[in-house]
């Protein structure tokens, strides 16, 4: 479904693009059934989200800091791929490859919400805003963001109080999610070949040089989070963590408070991440112990 919906974006840019306004929309609701289903007797915290959580704020820093000085927008595409949070389908990816549904919850839960917290701070120094005063452009991001990425919270908590049966059945059909953030992939892809396609220059080393950067930056958190959740006895559940974004946010807030052609590598992201996603799913299912 996934490809599907990317192939659709494409070819009918100009119709979903036209709906790119529903976006913030869609990724609220897409949190907030996530919320909904990660309640406080499941959270275990361990020391694998620390460094998780470690790898995901310090490694984004490094690689703006790096490509900041050899191209400014490449460098914001790359940094989104890593700073983006976990995606909300990683959990059901990371369930299918054996891993303790607990630390993803935990970990989505904590990813999600720091992102949140930290957005408007990181997209007042590296974003479009800027060139503004601190001030002026923290207070601009932050009406931005908080609406789409706090509210969820807020609002599963207060379903929690104030309507428990509500907020426990929003938690049951966390398939919702999986759809909307299929059109949400249809939206954002349109979005972004329409930027692609409105580009008047014929160099585009910086698109080429995001496309190879996503797919290295892609294996490199797959592989780290594998090798720190081994160290805690669950590498699945680490190279998930790690590897899978939310790369229709990250597009979102690319196309939202950085250059618009900075989501070309998030929207690499998609494709080099569901391809690992399918040969991990396909070797775990071939694998001697899985046979039935």
């Amino acid at each position: 479904m996934l490809p599907l919906a990317m192939v659709a974006g494409y070819f009918f840019s100009g119709f979903f693009a036209a709906l790119t306004p529903v976006t913030p929309v869609l990724i609220f609701v897409m949190l907030l059934v996530t919320f909904c289903r990660v309640t406080p007797s499941q959270m275990r915290f361990s020391g694998l989200h620390i460094w998780l959580l470690v790898f995901q704020f310090t490694a984004s820093a490094i690689i703006y800091t790096v490509f900041s000085f050899f191209d400014p927008v490449s460098a914001q595409g790359l940094m989104i791929c890593v700073y983006a949070p976990t995606a909300i389908s990683a959990v059901i990816i990371a369930s299918m490859l054996g891993a303790d549904i607990a630390t993803m919850a935990t970990f989505t839960f904590l990813s999600n919400t720091l992102v949140a917290v930290t957005a408007p701070i990181v997209f007042s120094l590296v974003g479009t805003h800027a060139d503004l005063p601190f001030g002026q452009s923290f207070i601009a991001v932050f009406l931005k963001v908080i609406p789409v990425l706090v509210f969820p919270f807020i609002a599963a908590f207060a379903l929690k109080r104030l309507t428990p049966k509500v907020h426990s059945a929003i938690g049951r059909y966390q398939m919702v999610s999986f759809y909307l953030w299929t059109f949400a992939l249809m939206i954002v892809t349109g979005q972004t070949v329409e930027i692609i396609t409105g580009i008047d220059r014929k160099d585009f080393s910086s698109e080429i040089t995001m496309a190879a950067g996503a797919l290295v930056i892609c294996i490199i958190q797959f592989v780290s989070g594998r090798i720190l959740g081994r160290r805690f006895g669950d590498r699945a559940a680490g190279g998930q963590s790690l590897g899978q974004k939310n790369t229709v946010l990250a597009i979102w807030l690319s196309q939202s408070y950085l250059d618009p052609v900075a989501s070309v590598a998030p929207a690499c992201y998609v494709l080099w991440q569901n391809m690992v996603n399918s040969l991990q799913l396909w070797r775990y299912k071939r694998a001697p112990r899985n046979r039935k």
